[in-house]
């Protein structure tokens, strides 16, 4: 299945792209469009995207809405929701510790690849690494 987001990925895409690509669709395939076009006429899930069913939702980002969505039900995966989240949002009083450095982690990585497909590539690797580990902490 294709999956639409917009370019420039940062942490939630980044995130999201791991945890569907990981839990609701394996061969998932993603198109990045501009920031602001209009995704309705494109075959494809859009995610992230203000205005799709997939996106933030309640003052949270759309790590969380999949995993409601998608009934993913997952301890690890919560933990590291609160952490996408808290990185992703700007309304938490009391971020969660790991956030900052995730969101450097996740901004050096988009800035360096400077390829939205490259850049998903090595997001999974990071994220697939922070479920391991934070896995073996549970």
């Amino acid at each position: 299945m294709k999956w639409i987001t917009w370019e420039r990925v940062g942490i939630d895409r980044m995130a999201c792209s791991w945890l569907i690509k990981k839990f609701v669709d394996e061969a998932a395939e993603f198109t990045f469009i501009e920031k602001g076009a209009d995704y309705k006429d494109i075959d494809g899930i859009p995610f992230d995207i203000p205005g799709a069913a997939l996106s933030h939702k309640r003052g949270k980002c759309t790590f969380c809405t999949i995993l409601k969505e998608y009934s993913l039900n997952d301890k690890t995966l919560d933990r590291m929701a609160e952490i996408v989240n808290s990185a992703d949002t700007i309304n938490d009083l009391l971020p969660e510790p790991e956030a900052a450095g995730l969101d450097l982690v996740c901004r050096s990585i988009s800035r360096f690849m400077n390829d939205d497909a490259k850049t998903i590539e090595q997001a999974y690797l990071l994220f697939e690494a922070m479920y391991l580990y934070m896995g073996d902490k549970n």
